[in-house]
């Protein structure tokens, strides 16, 4: 049954909570390879749900299913060797909330039923809430009020969305389950007014989660404060299936002829939080900190070719892919300098080439792959996003588009080649585990390998997704 793909890590995951330490550790590897088995499975097999009406296996859903799973597995491989490096405290609290973490992203992407949808991502909010405190310092405490609040009010606003949504349906008269296939079947017949006040409310609930600006403030402090396998879970996991409800019900406004109100909304939110990225990374001093930017960025990349729809959705999806594999890698690779270094300050650091050999290779490529450069597969998204914004006559979006991505990459520049080659700030050498570095290589590689070949089920679960937004290609 489909079900079991997400109540098997929340099981495990309240188990971990009463195991030794050791145990715990070993269940967080086991249940991230069967979590992966079983995601495969979905992928080739479609099997059916046992509550129809509330889940179901869409082609979005699959595709941040199989990341997730991928992600969560080589993360939980990092981890080991992380908790034998760093001091965690409550050891237990840590890998039981990273399961369940894992299972309540798993009930997003199979959620079909636009209450189950919210309910899931809400319960993401409260499963990651412990991984941002687990340092127990006041900062970090103060990162997970800021998370859970800010948070929590989004959310509170995508409930009232959805509500809207159900006075949309009797305002038409219509008649369907509140699913968000069936909605998307019937949308043409719903009130279009009470449709687009539902549909603002849910792009600003949900948007506080993705971390679209304004409502992004939450997102820098709990990248940092949280421990590098929960910020890589965090950036390259949580913010997609935040995006998914947001995706869905844009879905929903294409098919009722709305996409000419929703659409300039996208991507005026993706304008604003990737020129808010380019403000603050110009002088970030904490690289976890410019990291979690840098994920404010992509989302307003992913929100702008959503906005722009067709190729640009396409590029959007390609982005959405690429950064979550890139982006755990730099949270995994930047757990390491942290560990070597000691400290979150950019001026702190220095010689990674000759002080962390392994990791500075790992550090530099994501850097390549997240700042757009060829062949990796943001660069491709963003092509596509480009070309789309021009075919659709949106010059003054795109120009800005342009340019800020090119302060942003000034930026990132000047802060990554400080931490690679600058003046080492403490001397000696620090080991580099093989399972410290494996994971962020086999990230990448992922990565690189999609940009050259693409297996054709991937590519037509990427057309069929888009398929409902702009009309193709």
């Amino acid at each position: 049954m489909l079900e079991i793909v997400f109540i098997l890590p929340f099981l495990t995951g309240i188990a971990a909570f009463f195991l030794p330490r050791t145990i715990g550790r070993a269940l967080l590897v086991l249940t991230g390879g069967a979590h992966l088995i079983l995601s495969i499975m979905v992928w080739i097999q479609r099997p059916a749900s046992m509550l129809p009406e509330y889940f179901a296996v869409t082609p979005e859903g699959l595709l941040s299913l199989l990341v997730i799973s991928l992600l969560f597995f080589l993360i939980a491989i990092y981890t080991i060797a992380y908790l034998d490096a760093s001091t965690v405290h409550r050891e237990n609290v840590f890998t039981g909330s990273m399961l369940l973490f894992l299972s309540t992203m798993t009930m997003v992407t199979l959620s079909d039923h636009i209450m189950v949808m919210w309910i899931a991502i809400e319960a993401t909010t409260l499963a990651s809430a412990p991984l941002i405190y687990t340092h127990r310092s006041a900062l970090s405490l103060e990162a997970t009020w800021k998370y859970v609040l800010i948070c929590s009010v989004g959310i509170a606003m995508a409930l009232l969305g959805s509500v809207l949504v159900t006075v949309a349906m009797d305002a038409g008269k219509v008649d369907a389950p509140l699913s968000f296939s069936a909605l998307t079947g019937v949308a043409w017949q719903m009130n279009p007014t009470w449709l687009k006040a539902a549909f603002v409310f849910i792009l600003v609930g949900y948007g506080t989660k993705m971390g679209l600006a304004p409502m992004h403030t939450w997102l820098p402090d709990a990248h940092s404060e949280a421990p590098s396998p929960a910020s890589a879970l965090l950036s390259g996991v949580l913010l997609n299936c935040a995006y998914l409800g947001i995706f869905k019900t844009n879905k929903i406004m294409h098919a009722a002829g709305l996409d000419g109100f929703s659409s300039p909304i996208l991507i005026v939110f993706g304008l604003l939080s990737i020129m808010a990225a380019a403000t603050f990374i110009l002088k970030q001093t904490e690289y976890k900190r410019m990291l979690a930017y840098s994920s404010i960025e992509n989302m307003g990349i992913i929100a702008v070719g959503t906005g722009i729809g067709g190729l640009g959705a396409y590029g959007a999806l390609i982005c959405l892919i690429h950064h979550s594999l890139i982006k755990s890698s730099l949270f995994l690779t930047s757990g390491n300098i942290l560990l070597g270094f000691g400290s979150r300050l950019i001026n702190d650091t220095g010689g990674l080439v000759a002080r962390m050999p392994k990791t500075f290779v790992a550090f530099l490529s994501g850097f390549a792959g997240i700042a757009g450069f060829p062949p990796f597969g943001i660069f491709i998204g963003e092509i596509l996003i480009i070309i789309a914004a021009f075919q659709g006559g949106h010059y003054i979006a795109v120009g800005l588009f342009i340019l800020s991505l090119c302060v942003i990459l000034a930026g990132l520049s000047n802060n990554i080649l400080k931490i690679a080659f600058g003046q080492p700030q403490t001397a000696g050498q620090v080991e580099e585990h093989v399972s410290m570095v494996l994971p962020q290589y086999v990230l990448l590689m992922t990565s690189l390998v999609l940009c050259f070949w693409m297996p054709d089920t991937l590519y037509q679960t990427l057309v069929h997704a888009v398929k409902g937004i702009g009309g193709g290609f």
